[in-house]
């Protein structure tokens, strides 16, 4: 068995060729094709957050919302940027968004990908020192694990306006077990090393900032083994998680093999990003009989037991919750995966 459920980037675009026009249109849309996925029998709703874009933006409303509409499936995000939160802030709306969906909320976070402005997070009034924005992103996280753990720390005031439990005061609402249910967003093999050190389950997409020439599938299962074996030496006392991101669309009617039939022969890609070398994991589309073959190649996907399907949201949540139940129908179960 595997988990599966989908990562939404939530674009909106105003074109008429869109079927997401508006960020209204992202957002309720989100929230249809999650409760349509749990219908369907998937495992998780996840969504891609990027500030000052025409993209989801702010999750913890979204997150509320959808646990509010579901009852099974997981919720979550892949990735929130770290270096543009305040950590308790986002540790009392994380409590409620997890509270509201009864301990569902597997919360991706991480340093981020590069944005549309420069330094955005400037906007937002953090200055990292020595300008190590990707330090900063960890000081934050550290930060917001520290009190996800419902430890007291704040001195209460001796004549508070209501009565206070004994000792120091901790953020509220406190969501028991989120801390074990928080994710990092691992760009490369060091940091998924470090991901487990942290105690943190890790979130791998189709993009690695490091380029060894093996294919990106190879690549990435040598990170996820790489985190395994450094959680293993951190000694942690349960078993982690690991997800993986992947395109993947089976070719069924007419639609899919307009839409992505010319994806078929899609490849692995080299380029460059935040100035290093980078591997993009290719886009899977075929028939269900050669998607099975392909798809069972994949040593990555083999080791995680998440695997979260990347969709293409403007093209309306009909058709999205069509590409998800093809793949539940025709590619799942031949593979051991439902």
């Amino acid at each position: 068995m595997k988990n599966i459920g989908f990562l939404s980037f939530g674009h909106w675009n105003p074109s008429p060729h869109s079927g997401t026009r508006s960020a209204s249109d992202a957002l309720l849309q989100s929230i249809d094709l999650a409760v349509a996925a749990e219908e369907l029998g998937a495992d998780g709703a996840y969504f891609r957050i990027h500030h000052f874009a025409r993209q989801l933006a702010s999750p913890f409303p979204l997150l509320a919302a959808v646990g509010a509409r579901t009852s099974r499936i997981e919720i979550g995000t892949g990735v929130i940027d770290m270096r543009y939160e305040n950590p308790l802030y986002m540790a009392e709306d994380a409590g409620a968004a997890d509270l509201i969906s009864g301990g569902r909320l597997q919360l991706g976070i991480s340093r981020g990908s590069p944005e549309q402005v420069v330094d955005g997070f400037r906007y937002f009034g953090y200055e990292p020192t020595d300008g190590d924005h990707a330090a900063m992103a960890r000081q934050h996280t550290e930060v917001f694990l520290d009190v996800l753990s419902g430890r007291g720390f704040a001195e209460p005031n001796p004549r508070p306006m209501f009565p206070n439990p004994p000792g120091l005061l901790r953020i509220e609402p406190h969501a028991p077990g989120l801390r074990e249910r928080i994710w990092w967003g691992a760009g490369s093999r060091a940091t998924a090393e470090w991901t487990a050190e942290q105690g943190m389950n890790l979130m791998s997409s189709t993009l690695l900032t490091e380029d060894t020439g093996v294919p990106f599938h190879q690549l990435q299962a040598e990170q996820i083994q790489r985190f395994r074996d450094a959680w293993t030496a951190a000694g942690h006392e349960r078993e982690p998680r690991v997800s993986v991101s992947r395109s993947v669309f089976p070719i069924v009617d007419d639609r899919d093999r307009a839409y992505f039939g010319r994806e078929s022969a899609s490849q692995d890609q080299v380029g460059h990003i935040d100035g290093g070398t980078a591997r993009f994991g290719k886009t899977y589309a075929g028939e269900p009989d050669q998607l099975v073959r392909d798809l069972a190649e994949d040593e990555a996907i083999a080791a995680a037991d998440t695997l979260l399907l990347t969709v293409p949201n403007q093209l309306g949540v009909d058709y999205n919750a069509h590409v998800i139940e093809s793949l539940l129908t025709h590619v799942a179960p031949e593979l051991g995966w439902r």
